[in-house]
């Protein structure tokens, strides 16, 4: 059976056990809450909301709960995510205290790569027949349907999506969030391209650095976390080898005993550089439980055990705070 809006659907479907939400980003917290307080276990695509606030009311509802979630950032799933963590605990590069990390978009291809800065259209075309323009709107205020928002483009805009940070960072940002237990910022700061103040609250730049201050955790120094996206780049680590480029997106985590360099998603392609060191490092042993299967497969596994079993490997609790 078939439904458009999700209340409807939650009403008449008493049986239903468990949610995955994978609608676009400024809908996630309204669906996911009322998933939540109807008892359902529940999968959210990433980002997990639309804003700070959003994170912080879903992470506590899922708490009341009682029910078993799971963020969509895939790569927290992978090996690479493991290895990485077990190669940082076992000191492969010493202390860790500064993390570079980037994206490519929102250029280089991507659907809404033209619309960053762009002013509100004007026209107002008729709604397409198989689309309920109110219920995709949501809890954001009115306006009139246009092809520059919905398909795939309201990533660009903030009423609707994230931006690239929001976008990419969920999977970018979440290896060194999770195994240098990061946790809240002490500062944020943020620059960007241009910015037109007539359609700055429209859309996102085209490209933005935003430099986090971490502070530390127990052993752990304080951390300098900065962020590229709109194909700015950290500079290039000396350690990288002439020729060997950095990857479209991922990070670079830097050491007090050398560096880690790896893509996107979980950590994805983790090195030690230069090659030479990666060949020398001995590696430790597996201390950590890996996941079998997909992210969406191990949420459903823990579904199936229930709260009491072992919970997926990026519930709300983690993911909320990422």
């Amino acid at each position: 059976r078939f439904y458009k809006d999700y209340r409807v659907m939650l009403e008449k479907e008493k049986g239903i056990e468990a949610v995955i939400v994978a609608t676009p980003d400024h809908t996630h917290a309204v669906i996911t809450m009322a998933v939540l307080q109807a008892g359902k276990h529940v999968f959210c695509q990433k980002p997990l909301t639309h804003t700070v606030f959003e994170a912080r009311k879903i992470t506590e509802a899922a708490r009341r709960a009682g029910v078993v979630t799971q963020m969509g950032n895939q790569g927290h799933s992978y090996e690479s995510m493991r290895v990485l963590k077990e190669w940082l605990d076992d000191g492969a590069i010493g202390d860790v205290t500064e993390v570079h990390a980037w994206t490519d978009r929102p250029v280089g291809g991507d659907p809404w790569s033209d619309f960053a800065q762009m002013a509100r259209p004007k026209d107002v075309p008729p709604v397409p027949e198989s689309l309920d323009w109110d219920l995709w709107l949501g809890p954001v205020p009115f306006r009139p349907y246009h092809p520059e928002y919905h398909p795939t483009k309201w990533r660009a805009w903030v009423d609707f999506g994230t931006g690239p940070l929001g976008d990419m960072g969920c999977h970018i940002l979440d290896p060194a969030f999770w195994a240098l237990e990061l946790g809240p910022p002490k500062t944020v700061q943020a620059t960007s391209t241009h910015f037109q103040p007539e359609v700055a609250s429209e859309t996102f730049p085209r490209a933005t650095v935003v430099r986090y201050e971490f502070p530390a955790r127990g052993s752990r120094p304080p951390v300098k976390l900065t962020w590229y996206d709109g194909r700015l780049l950290p500079p290039i680590p000396e350690e990288l080898e002439p020729g060997r480029a950095l990857p479209g997106s991922g990070a670079l985590i830097v050491g007090s005993k050398g560096k880690i360099l790896h893509g996107s998603h979980g950590a994805d392609g983790v090195r030690l550089i230069p090659e030479a060191r990666m060949k020398e490092y001995k590696r430790p042993p597996k201390t950590l439980p890996r996941v079998k299967g997909t992210h969406e497969d191990d949420w459903i596994r823990a579904c199936k055990e229930g709260p009491g079993g072992t919970p997926p490997s990026s519930p709300f609790e983690s993911g909320g705070g990422l």
